[in-house]
Formats: structure tokens, sequence, C-alpha cells
């Protein structure tokens, strides 16, 4: 299995330009938080037993959002920690937009993800490159963790995994 580093070195070779990575960050969480809004139906809404005033809730966002911070913890702990609360807010998030009508949930979720999406694309016409998924289909994960690290890299946090990423590209 891969490493966090061959990974985000696999989506960073994709990802050279500072324009394109500046529309990652804006776009990859808009499409992620729009994934979440459109795979927050259906939802089921349930308490807790024993504790009645502790609702769950409980769909196919949440499922996923569990599998992928499984996955982004087997690379980092760390980082699949903060990679967790996040997905877990965008899950909370989705919840409340799929408990509107179906015409502002949907117009949300296609919405969000359209625009991102386009964001996106500017993105690589910067680059001139294609997106990374296009090559590897893990790049639709790496995605959101790429953008993580790539803010994590700006505050000045996980120096070596940054130095380990760049050190793979001051050979070409």
């Amino acid at each position: 299995m891969k490493t966090i580093t061959e990974h985000l070195a696999s989506y960073a070779a994709y990802h050279r330009d500072r324009r394109n990575v500046a529309t990652h960050i804006l776009g990859v969480p808009m499409i992620v938080i729009a994934i979440e809004i459109l795979l927050s139906r259906p939802l089921v809404i349930t308490s807790v037993p024993g504790a009645e005033n502790l609702t769950l809730w409980l769909s196919p966002a949440l499922i996923i959002s569990l599998f992928a911070s499984a996955f982004y913890a087997r690379l980092d702990l760390g980082i699949g920690l903060v990679m967790t609360v996040l997905l877990l807010l965008a899950v909370w998030l989705g919840g409340i937009v799929a408990q509107l009508g179906t015409a502002a949930w949907l117009s949300w979720g296609i919405g969000l993800f359209v625009v991102g999406w386009i964001i996106q694309f500017i993105g690589h016409y910067f680059e001139g490159r294609k997106p990374a998924f296009v090559d590897d289909v893990m790049g639709l994960a790496v995605g959101p963790l790429f953008v993580v690290t790539e803010v994590l890299f700006l505050l000045g946090l996980k120096k070596q995994l940054h130095q380990d990423i760049e050190s793979r590209f001051q050979h070409e």
C-alpha cells in the first residue's frame, strides 16, 4: 500500500502551478461538501437508546466519510484526525441541507458540485495538465487530503512531509 508521501507526491505532480493549487483550495472543499449534501439522503434521524436527548444522523454520507477517515488515518494519524473532523462537519452540513425541500437540497448539492469543478478546471487550464484522477481514480480521494496538507504546509506544519514530497520534484 502507498504511503502518504507517495499519494501526495503523485497528486502533486499534477499540481505544480500555484494558481492551480489555489483553485483546488477553493474548489475541492466545494465538491466535498456537495457530495456530502447529495449523499445525505436518505437521512435517518434517531435518538440514542438511553440518551434520548442525543440525536444520531445516519446517511450514506456518514458511512462513506467514516471509510474515508479510516483511509486518511491509516496514512497519517494526525492528518487523519483533521480530515475526520472536516468530513464530519461536512456531513453535519449535508444533513442540515438534506432536511430542506428537494429543490433546495438538489440546488445546493448540484450547484456546489458544478461550480467546484469549474474552478478545478480553471486551475488545470493554468497548469496545462489534466486532473490527476484521469490517470488514477485514487486522485478523487487524495484531492481533499492534498488540500488539507497544502494548508498545513502554508501554516508551517508537517515540514518533513512537505520536504519529502518536494524532494521528488527537485530532480526534474
